[in-house]
């Protein structure tokens, strides 16, 4: 839409706040914004040069504008966030964070049951989180069991089914695990009261918890049950250590939402940290893709919103870095200088950075983007683990491949200076090898392979990694002893499961470090040509251009062929049928002609 288009259709633009949506010509939405005044903000597109290629992109798409009038810049701001969450539109901004959390369910039933789950239903049970980690969800039920004695059987625990006596008491409850509600020895009230205080320590209110035990062993001890009152002492004890460890800040903190933004050209870090009574009951980063030319400010406030939405945060106080215009004048935003609250932003702030080097870390499985010194140290490493005598920045992998016994195949990946180099890499049809011979199929490949590179003239990889092992190292071997090249390059085995490396001839292995960069660049390049190798194997059998023995059989069609594999998957398998189950699939006659061939061929 050019802005000549626009001025015809301005005035038909409101001006109350609300949300526009714009639309290409095919009908993809591919834009969502909220704003004060529509007219005003939907015309800022097409009355001024943007400096961003894809703003520029965006508005040159634009085929049809859509608006939806709302009463506030806040309804604004909330229906803006539930379409993008939504619809997701192309150009808006991305919050890549699908993960399905789990949540701590307090079961709709009697004498609820608490456990963990990743689905929310409509059931009338109460669910308490999400929580960031299943690890910890565990962690905190194992942590509220030991303190409060609740039930995890499955039986139908209703009035009536206790006062027939149905059920006995189990193990837990001589173990003090539970209170034996299933024969009637604790009352719902009481149970409801453990519940309580189950919440109070999700909560992080634990000062109301340890309260409640003081009164306990307060009662034990009156009624001078002084085992059992030195029992909740010790539960008091562990709580309070808890309470210590747990309390990051001052104990006279409200509930306080924190946020921290860490900015990185087109992608941006967001960490969140729910405080709750002094205590952080929630951290969590999210990576956020940025699409158009936002500010840093619109990035924290689109983040703001999801993740509270995402996490029920109730907080009235948010903790930010810098100022943010938050269409609820309920909230209050604090930018902290000192004290408490600056330690708390100052945490949500270590917790960003450590993301992001976390992530560049793990892509030294992916070294894109990486500075020449950065690859090299990953090179240096690898050959120093190896012994080699230059540094491998020229590495092939070979993989043979086939498809339950049949149809062998071989692949062959080029990594140039620690990255893929794609256009190097090469698929191979085996072509002198019958049957399934992985020992002969790599001869085969391997000696293709050099000797085309020896003929024109190509450079020699500096490290060769054969994925299968020593038998396939010896393969591989001969072909570079025939070839003339041994002691041109190094050539080594990759046992397919333990990760170990060989050398031609060594009877023991070389394991390199487990969590070194250097085996994490050895297993992407495995894995590549895993992956290189089964996508050439499956186009190639999904175009039909396999060949195999059954259809040498004269009197034997494709489509025979075709029924005959769907039904029994493999070659091998129908040669071990019987001719009577044969021929009840593809009838007498072909039946014969199939037995006759394998008997003659065997």
């Amino acid at each position: 839409m050019t802005a000549k288009e626009f001025q015809q259709i301005s005035h038909t633009i409101p001006l109350q706040p609300g949300i526009y949506k714009y639309y290409d010509a095919s009908g993809t939405l591919l834009y969502v914004g909220k704003a004060k005044e529509l007219r005003k903000r939907v015309g800022s597109y097409f009355s001024k040069t943007f400096t961003s290629y894809k703003t520029h992109e965006l508005v040159q798409r634009i085929h049809r504008i859509e608006f939806t009038i709302v009463d506030s810049e806040q309804d604004a701001f909330l229906l803006e966030n539930s379409l993008i969450k939504e619809y997701q539109p192309r150009y808006n901004i991305n919050l890549k964070d699908d993960k399905s959390y789990p949540y701590i369910i307090i079961k709709k039933e009697p004498f609820p049951r608490i456990f963990l789950t990743r689905k929310k239903i409509s059931d009338g049970s109460e669910y308490l989180g999400p929580f960031t980690s299943a690890g910890k969800v565990r962690e905190l039920i194992s942590f509220i069991r030991q303190y409060i004695p609740l039930r995890t059987c499955k039986l139908n625990l209703t009035d009536q089914n206790i006062r027939k006596g149905k059920f006995k008491v189990c193990l837990e409850y001589h173990l003090g695990n539970c209170k034996g509600p299933c024969e009637g020895l604790q009352s719902p009230e009481d149970y409801a009261e453990g519940l309580q205080q189950v919440r109070n320590i999700l909560k992080g209110n634990l000062g109301q918890v340890i309260n409640h035990f003081k009164e306990e062993m307060q009662q034990h001890a009156a009624d001078l049950k002084f085992e059992k009152a030195e029992a909740v002492r010790k539960k008091i004890e562990h709580l309070e250590n808890y309470r210590a460890r747990s309390v990051i800040v001052s104990s006279h903190l409200s509930n306080i939402d924190v946020f921290s933004l860490l900015r990185d050209g087109s992608h941006a870090y967001v960490n969140y940290l729910m405080v709750q009574n002094g205590t952080i009951v929630q951290t969590h980063t999210v990576p956020l893709e940025t699409k158009l030319e936002e500010s840093e400010e619109e990035i924290l406030r689109f983040a703001i919103a999801g993740l509270r939405s995402r996490f029920n945060s109730l907080a009235q106080e948010i903790i930010v870095p810098f100022a943010v215009e938050y269409p609820d004048d309920s909230l209050v935003f604090t930018i902290p200088k000192a004290g408490d609250k600056k330690k708390l932003l100052d945490l949500s702030e270590k917790n960003v950075f450590y993301f992001r080097e976390e992530l560049r870390k793990k892509k030294i499985l992916h070294l894109e983007g990486k500075t020449d010194l950065e690859k090299k140290k990953v090179l240096y490493e690898l050959q120093q683990y190896l012994h080699l005598s230059e540094v491998p920045d020229h590495i092939e992998c070979f993989d043979n491949s086939n498809f339950q016994g049949s149809y062998p195949v071989s692949a062959m990946v080029c990594f140039k200076d620690g990255l893929p180099s794609k256009n190097d890499y090469r698929h191979f049809n085996v072509k002198t090898v019958e049957g399934i011979n992985d020992f002969a199929t790599m001869k085969e490949v391997i000696y293709r392979r050099y000797k085309r590179v020896t003929e024109e003239g190509l450079p020699l990889a500096k490290l060769i990694i054969i994925d299968g092992g020593k038998g396939q190292l010896g393969a591989a071997m001969e072909s570079i002893r025939e070839l003339g090249l041994t002691g041109q390059t190094t050539v080594v085995g990759l046992a397919k499961n333990e990760e170990e490396i060989f050398f031609p001839g060594d009877s023991e292995s070389i394991k390199l470090p487990w969590e070194s960069d250097s085996l994490k660049l050895v297993r992407r390049i495995r894995d590549e040509v895993h992956r290189y190798g089964i996508t050439f194997h499956r186009n190639k059998r999904s175009k039909g251009t396999f060949k195999n023995e059954l259809e040498n059989i004269p009197g034997i069609g494709e489509q025979t062929v075709q029924l005959l594999l769907k039904t029994f998957r493999s070659v091998k398998k129908i040669k071990d049928q019987p001719e009577e189950t044969i021929a009840s699939l593809i009838g007498k006659s072909k039946a014969k002609l199939l037995v006759s061939y394998f008997n003659k061929s065997s």
